[in-house]
């Protein structure tokens, strides 16, 4: 198993080489890429044959398979408050977590669904698979859902997840950060991505993080603290943007 200090100098010489392309006038690539040698498990499972398109000519109803069924009707208000879905309070810092949803030209993306899945605040999340030995919190599951309003905005109360180990290399540990899913008006249309949280001591190491080369496009995943957001004797607030398309968009997880 290789070192953190293996991938870290992997880390290095990606960023070193992607900093000589944009000096020799590359354009900054639009999304991560899907084989990014120091996530290791990208490797193996990112895809390597084209897309299978659906030919809505020869069978139309198939593009309804894609279609979204839902609507304000579905979504409550315990959907975006993660700290009210169960019995009792969870534990940890709880978090206000807002922004806008915006298009390649600044105008608000209106009726968006927004999910969030996140680990707890012990960094382990609700899910059989995850074997951390951190505790389970029986009031927290960690997922949330609400549509952006006419301006494009978003809130989830909820709290700030934990750092946890994974299996990417010896010693690896991801930086606290909450799994953000957006639906365009076809289930096709969906976009994933990760916000992390504001002076991480963990980003240096962190291979996800540091598959996204430019240093600007990197600093667009990171939500800014914000003190008029936060709610008096309840939650500290966070700020973060995101834009679905263009030069400035928000970096994906895969390509569209």
């Amino acid at each position: 198993m290789p070192t953190q200090a293996d991938i870290s100098r992997e880390i290095a010489a990606l960023h070193a080489a992607g900093e000589r392309d944009r000096a020799a006038g590359a354009p900054a690539p639009q999304h991560p890429a899907r084989d990014y040698a120091p996530y290791r498990s990208s490797t193996p499972r990112h895809p390597h044959r084209p897309l299978v398109e659906i030919d809505h000519l020869a069978d139309p109803e198939a593009v309804e398979l894609s279609g979204p069924a839902f609507g304000r009707t579905d979504i409550t208000d315990l959907d975006a408050d993660l700290t009210r879905q169960h019995a009792g309070e969870p534990l940890g810092e709880r978090i206000t977590v807002t922004g806008q949803i915006l298009d390649r030209t600044g105008r608000p993306v209106r009726g968006q669904l927004v999910e969030i899945w996140q680990a707890n605040a012990s960094g382990r999340y609700a899910h059989q698979r995850d074997q951390h030995p951190a505790p389970l919190d029986p009031n927290f599951t960690g997922v949330g859902r609400c549509l952006t309003d006419d301006q494009g905005r978003y809130e989830f109360t909820t709290v700030k997840p934990g750092a946890y180990p994974w299996r990417n290399h010896d010693n690896a540990w991801r930086p606290a950060h909450i799994h953000f899913s957006f639906f365009g008006p076809a289930f096709t249309q969906r976009l994933i991505t990760q916000m992390y949280f504001p002076g991480d001591p963990l980003f240096p190491y962190d291979p996800i993080l540091s598959s996204v080369t430019d240093p600007a496009a990197r600093a667009r995943l990171v939500a800014a603290y914000d003190h008029e957001l936060s709610r008096p004797e309840r939650s500290l607030g966070y700020r973060w943007d995101v834009v679905l398309d263009g030069p400035s968009a928000t970096w994906i997880e895969e390509g569209r």
